[in-house]
């Protein structure tokens, strides 16, 4: 079985405990794919030590891009950005994503910010949600396809975002929803998948960023004591890491 190279498009520099832990979002997409190929269990289709070659991009910064020709699939990460926002690594991040979508070999997994940047290059309305902030584990309620595609009745997944994909671009198959956000996931068979919540997101994590925001003025006092009463609830990243790698390995 060939390696799989997953070129990590890294849309933002975590909070200093996370990056110092992990060196960045590569870090800890990685973490959580390592696992996800050890879950799933098919060592010869994907060894979880040999099979997985992870680059990381800082597209922010560096402005930097892989060539299709060396990878086999993109990851967008999350970010503190605007999806929306008119500036220019963000448009050519876009610009980028539309090319990927424009051919059939290389695929997408898009994680919050990325799953919006996805929506925004299929022309899809992108911004801020009139139902505020969604933090911690919350359920996701999955659709007849999504139960499909992550082999279970609903999904549960760390959350931390208040942008939204407002509307499902054409042609793509709706995975979840929530009662605070109506477009959870998102797919198309061989191209792409995308989840609003963050699969490679701890507790630990979570808590950090709950914290940081509350201090900063970010979320209120109700606002951070919700999240973080919710923080440590069971969550299924793992699944939905095993259901990333399965997609990419389909046929």
């Amino acid at each position: 079985m060939a390696p799989l190279r997953i070129a990590v498009l890294e849309c933002d520099t975590p909070l200093p405990p996370i990056d110092d832990r992990y060196g960045g979002y590569t870090g800890v997409f990685t973490t959580l794919l390592k696992a996800s190929a050890k879950a799933l269990n098919k060592p010869e289709q994907l060894d979880p030590e040999n099979d997985l070659v992870i680059s990381q991009w800082n597209i922010v910064n560096a402005d930097k891009y892989p060539n299709l020709e060396d990878i086999d699939a993109v990851l967008l990460t999350g970010s503190k950005h605007n999806s929306f926002e008119d500036i220019p690594w963000i448009n050519r991040l876009v610009e980028f994503t539309q090319q990927v979508l424009a051919q059939d070999r290389v695929r997408i997994l898009g994680i919050c910010f990325g799953h919006q940047i996805i929506g925004r290059a299929m022309g899809a309305k992108v911004g801020r949600s009139d139902q505020g902030w969604e933090i911690a584990v919350c359920d996701m309620e999955l659709t007849e396809k999504g139960k499909e595609v992550f082999g279970r009745e609903k999904i549960r997944i760390q959350q931390m975002h208040q942008d939204i994909v407002a509307t499902l671009p054409q042609g793509v198959t709706l995975l979840g929803h929530s009662p605070r956000c109506a477009i959870q996931g998102m797919y198309a068979p061989r191209r792409f998948i995308s989840v609003q919540g963050h699969p490679e997101f701890t507790e630990w994590m979570e808590t950090i960023i709950i914290q940081t925001r509350a201090e900063t003025g970010v979320f209120n006092e109700g606002q951070a004591q919700d999240g973080l009463s919710r923080v440590g609830n069971e969550h299924d990243g793992l699944a939905i890491g095993t259901t990333f790698l399965k997609f990419l390995l389909e046929e």
